[in-house]
């Protein structure tokens, strides 16, 4: 069966797909190698795509506050599935990282009569609006009675995207591919505003559980331990009968002139997750003076294990830089009880050249270093890549050609010891969705986030440690590298 016909059918069955290479994936960071890939965002670049074949289309509101330790995101996601089956979320997380055991509530809301104009998303008591200055977003929400919100992002310095065209595109052909990656930022903003919500007290003899608990754990316990399901829902009627559950009201105010720093995001995945990506690190740092934001994913073996990465580091002013040659760290790992390989710290290595840079200045720079280049790249593809290391070694010969006085580095590192949440994404979505992916062996997704109020620090270009918060995600989503006959079982 010839690969295009075998991408179709993967693409709407949802099954494992074969070993493809590199070829049919079109990274957009090969499109600005020996270029600035730095560029400022335009209103238009937040528009929705919301094309009618199977994707997931999110924005996402990051914020932190310097002073309490206070982390929490706003978020849609909108998705399609292969163009059947359309549905949009509304999630929203708020964490203590000084006091977790105090305030961590998440709520997810499948959302109502929703529709898109242009940049803005509206839905039943709901909307994310940007403004036609495209300087903020003002962010209303009342769809869960546990968290009502009501906030304004203002952007502190420029949007960043990865060259003109910030997608990466999965197919042989880069003008009709079969799927795409796509991530636009603004990376450092001030969120302020007025968020209710309603903390879960529980008490009676179920005291020992936590008001917080959302039972992802205990699900994986209930699974392992061979209780039947009688036994289990007579257990739970019990509990119930003595378990009494009230619901404490909390108002966080962030204050205009006192704000949140914020990272706000807009991605696009125009295929099936498991088919885009094996695994994602996302992080971002805020100090005072200074923001740092890594957004990077790997391919699966079916795209050579090509890993793409967005890392931008700004002052309080301006983006310092846009780097695509980074290096992610998972250090102290430890095999957990679902089997994942976890990082208990994590450092981060920020590798490219400063914003300022122009192209006919990288283009002088280029030197006696490319020949060099090129007859290794010759030689790589007549092998196979193995875990993208042949092309680190080329991106890492690239920069040494790059002039000192234009290259940026800077290093952010932190512990991974106060978790927020570990989730079980097949836990969380709908069933349709479920029902396509749980048939690929070896998919196993689940994402660990993090939240550091104090430790982690941001160092550029060898000078002094600056201390900020951290926010930190390490998401994993298939299980092994090797494509196999059972790879492709749907039973």
């Amino acid at each position: 069966m010839l690969k295009w016909i075998k991408g179709g059918l993967s693409a709407v069955t949802g099954m494992a797909e074969p070993e493809y290479g590199k070829d049919y994936f079109h990274s957009v960071s090969d499109r600005v190698k020996n270029k600035q890939p730095y560029r400022e965002t335009t209103r238009e670049d937040f528009f929705w795509q919301a094309p009618d074949h199977t994707n997931v289309e999110t924005v996402i509101s990051y914020f932190s506050d310097l002073k309490t330790g206070i982390f929490g995101f706003a978020q849609i996601i909108h998705s399609n599935i292969i163009g059947l089956h359309t549905q949009s979320q509304f999630t929203f997380r708020i964490f203590d990282s000084k006091n977790p055991e105090d305030l961590n509530i998440w709520t997810s809301t499948k959302l109502e009569n929703f529709y898109i104009k242009d940049a803005n998303f509206y839905a039943d008591n709901l909307s994310f609006e940007l403004s036609e200055d495209g300087e903020s977003y003002h962010i209303q929400s009342s769809v869960c009675d546990l968290s009502v919100i009501d906030l304004h992002v203002k952007r502190l310095v420029p949007g960043a995207k990865i060259g003109d065209d910030p997608a990466s595109y999965y197919g042989n052909n880069i003008d009709e591919p079969w799927g795409s990656m796509r991530h636009v930022f603004w990376p450092r903003n001030a969120c302020y505003g007025t968020i209710k919500v309603k903390k879960e007290i529980v008490t009676g003899s179920g005291d020992e559980l936590s008001s917080g608990d959302e039972g992802g754990e205990d699900e994986d316990e209930d699974e392992e331990s061979g209780e039947s399901e009688e036994e289990t829902d007579s257990e739970e009627e019990s509990d119930s009968e003595e378990v009494e559950i009230t619901y404490e009201d909390r108002t966080i105010i962030l204050k205009e002139e006192d704000p949140a720093i914020s990272t706000f995001i807009m991605a696009f995945q125009g295929m099936k997750p498991h088919h885009a990506a094996k695994a994602w690190n996302f992080m971002f740092f805020h100090s005072e003076k200074y923001s740092a934001v890594l957004m990077e994913f790997t391919t699966p073996k079916s795209y050579a294990n090509t890993k793409v990465s967005a890392g931008i580091i700004t002052d309080d002013k301006e983006v310092l830089a846009l780097t695509t040659n980074n290096v992610v760290e998972h250090l102290n790992s430890e095999v957990d009880s679902v089997g994942w390989k976890v990082p208990k710290n994590i450092k981060i290595t920020f590798k490219g050249i400063s914003a300022k840079v122009k192209d006919e200045q990288l283009e002088s720079e280029k030197g006696n270093g490319e020949d060099e280049d090129g007859a290794k790249k010759a030689d790589n593809e007549e092998g196979e890549e193995e875990d993208g290391e042949e092309e680190e070694e080329e991106e890492e010969e690239e920069y040494k050609n790059i002039a000192q006085e234009d290259k940026f580095d800077a290093i952010v590192e932190g512990p991974l010891d106060n978790l927020v949440e570990r989730i079980d994404v097949m836990g969380e979505i709908p069933n349709f969705v479920k029902n396509i992916v749980s048939g690929v062996a070896g998919t196993k997704p689940f994402i660990y986030q993090y939240a550091d109020p104090k430790s982690s620090t941001l160092q550029i270009n060898g000078g002094e440690k600056i201390h900020g918060v951290a926010w930190t995600e390490v998401t994993f989503i298939s299980e092994s590298d090797v494509i196999s006959e059972e790879s492709y079982n749907e039973a």
